[in-house]
């Protein structure tokens, strides 16, 4: 069971750096939080990887007054999705015509669903960015929607101020990728250990 864990876990983040390339290649939009990213990398000139790492690490000292405790997945979170964003970038190229790029964000999408569902399914911890969401909604009592609306309709326009890109495709990640999420988890999801029995001995391997 934790092979599948750890196996499933390094394959979502992987698919979920690669299905950020996709999106800024398609050139449409992105989703609130790398229209962030992006905006940064644009006035910093850093590449959007080493951005969504320093992102990464700097939400989660957010953590610390809303007293949330990070998981091994969520310090992996933190490194590879930004790794995999830029080996993305490096091998995807750009397309031009409307066609190639409608194709590229519908995969995006899909690849970035599943890859949500693979690392939210390993159960190994919520990302930066989902942790600040859910300790948000548990320290100041709003519902987890209103946090998040709030922290990333702010993102979003931090970053389109700082040239992200906003366009079709932040409105289709905002429609699409809840229900797709939700259609997929079921299929990822690690099934919790069953508590042992007094007295029963621990399985030879897991």
């Amino acid at each position: 069971m934790m092979t599948r864990r750890l196996v499933q876990l390094f394959t979502g983040l992987a698919m979920y750096g690669i299905s950020l390339a996709m999106f800024i290649r398609a050139g449409l939009g992105l989703d609130p939080w790398d229209v962030f990213h992006q905006g940064l990398a644009n006035r910093t000139g850093l590449s959007i990887g080493v951005v969504v790492i320093a992102v990464s690490f700097l939400v989660l000292l957010l953590w610390i007054p809303l007293r949330q405790m990070p998981g091994f997945g969520t310090l992996c979170n933190a490194v590879l999705v930004g790794i995999f964003a830029d080996v993305g970038l490096a091998f995807i190229p750009g397309v031009s015509h409307l066609a190639g790029q409608a194709g590229l964000l519908a995969g995006a999408v899909l690849l970035n669903g599943i890859a949500s569902a693979c690392y939210i399914g390993a159960r190994f911890g919520p990302g930066a960015r989902d942790g600040l969401m859910t300790g948000l909604a548990r320290r100041t009592g709003w519902s987890v929607r209103l946090s998040r609306t709030l922290i990333e309709v702010t993102v979003l326009a931090i970053g389109w101020v700082l040239g992200g890109s906003v366009g079709v495709g932040t409105v289709v990640y905002a429609l699409a990728i809840g229900p797709l999420v939700q259609v997929l988890l079921p299929r990822f999801m690690v099934p919790a250990a069953a508590p042992k029995a007094a007295g029963e001995p621990a399985p030879a391997n897991c």
